[in-house]
């Protein structure tokens, strides 16, 4: 569990840095890449998101074949960071992730999924 909150603590410190990076916050564009990216909208945080997505997907797929788990590490470490940009824009931070893993917890994925698409349909007829 210690390192559970170790990475946790990493987060949020995390998460910090890119806070103080907006442009709102005083983050300079042509000084840093969080502030580039969040000067441009989120089409560039986005893109980078699914890029990073196939990037992940694709090391993945190497494992298959003799690959490098240092390799999905670290582009999963790059999809998380520009996960993180995409939270900060929309005034979210990783412990409202951790909170939803939180509270699916102890629910299967088939259970969660069904549950949402009644939710949809519910809100749907409404």
């Amino acid at each position: 569990m210690s390192s559970l909150v170790n990475s946790s603590d990493a987060l949020a410190r995390l998460a910090a840095v890119i806070e103080t990076r907006k442009p709102a916050n005083g983050g300079d564009p042509s000084a840093s890449y969080v502030a580039r990216l969040l000067h441009r909208g989120p089409d560039a945080f986005l893109k980078k998101i699914g890029e990073e997505a196939t990037e992940v997907v694709m090391a993945a797929k190497d494992l298959d074949h003799g690959g490098d788990k240092a390799k999905v590490v670290a582009e999963i470490a790059d999809l998380w960071f520009h996960s993180m940009i995409a939270l900060a824009h929309y005034g979210l931070a990783p412990a409202d992730v951790v909170a939803e893993l939180e509270r699916r917890e102890g629910t299967s994925g088939i259970e969660e999924k069904a549950l949402r698409k009644a939710v949809l349909r519910q809100e749907e007829s409404i």
